[in-house]
């Protein structure tokens, strides 16, 4: 993108600081500004985040990359564990968390084909995933999608692990539902599809992330089911291979089964 749009790209180096308030700047006279860094250290300057764009409802895209256990040996410290948490709590931004390539590739058309009138975290992972989608997938925010529907539960994935959700489940008669977008999140569809017991997947921690999300919806829509949040449970990981990792802290398909 910088060589080909050498004017509309700038490397600011390791200052996120600086970066989101060059994107302030730059939205308030019109631009639409993507700003991407590690989702660790992009959402770790959330004063900065809260005052210079979310509190002025600046329409710009906060990219957060690299997130969840998934990039294994570069350790804790580079892993976004609690940055759905940390900007789902922001007024007005929205919040988008996609699975595969061709989902990203449709979020981020979206964003740039359409007038922004908010602020939104695009949340994506760095490692390699398996394709549930095509190119010509339609993005709606707010909506999730439906993959597979069952009678004895429901699972509601978010990211990443798509792939291991879907493998842990094979055989079994549950729904699987991809939530895309945490927030606005899909209340219908959680109300339509929760029943017996209810399972959200997650590579973040269960407070405030995906599970959060769904277990409002089930309070406040007074749902009788049993929830099951699956994801890092109030803990810090480790560094290690993702495989192991996943595994250790129950988000391989064998331990999601």
């Amino acid at each position: 993108f910088g060589e080909e749009y050498p004017d509309r790209f700038f490397e600011m180096g390791i200052a996120e600081n600086n970066m989101i308030g060059v994107a302030s700047g730059l939205s308030e006279y019109g631009f639409k500004v993507f700003l991407a860094s590690f989702a660790s250290f992009l959402t770790g300057k959330y004063d900065a985040i809260r005052c210079s764009i979310a509190y002025s409802n600046i329409p710009c895209i906060l990219v957060g990359t690299h997130c969840g256990m998934a990039i294994g040996k570069d350790g804790v410290t580079q892993m976004g564990l609690e940055d759905i948490s940390l900007m789902r709590s922001l007024p007005g931004m929205t919040v988008i968390n996609p699975s595969t390539y061709n989902q990203t590739r449709s979020v981020v058309k979206f964003l740039c084909e359409n007038e922004l009138t908010n602020t939104y975290y695009l949340r994506i992972g760095r490692q390699p995933v398996a394709e549930f989608y095509t190119k010509t997938d339609s993005f709606e925010i707010g909506k999730g999608a439906l993959l597979r529907t069952g009678s004895l539960g429901v699972v509601f994935s978010s990211g990443c692990v798509l792939e291991d959700v879907l493998l842990a489940t094979e055989g079994l008669d549950i729904t699987i539902i991809d939530i895309y977008t945490i927030k606005p999140i899909d209340r219908d569809m959680i109300k339509k599809y929760s029943v017996n017991h209810v399972f959200t997947v997650e590579d973040h921690s269960i407070i405030g992330g995906l599970g959060s999300a769904i277990a409002e919806v089930i309070a406040e829509e007074g749902l009788d089911v049993k929830l099951h949040r699956i994801g890092l449970n109030d803990i810090f990981p480790e560094s290690g291979k993702p495989s192991d990792l996943y595994d250790k802290y129950g988000l391989s398909s064998e331990k999601i089964k």
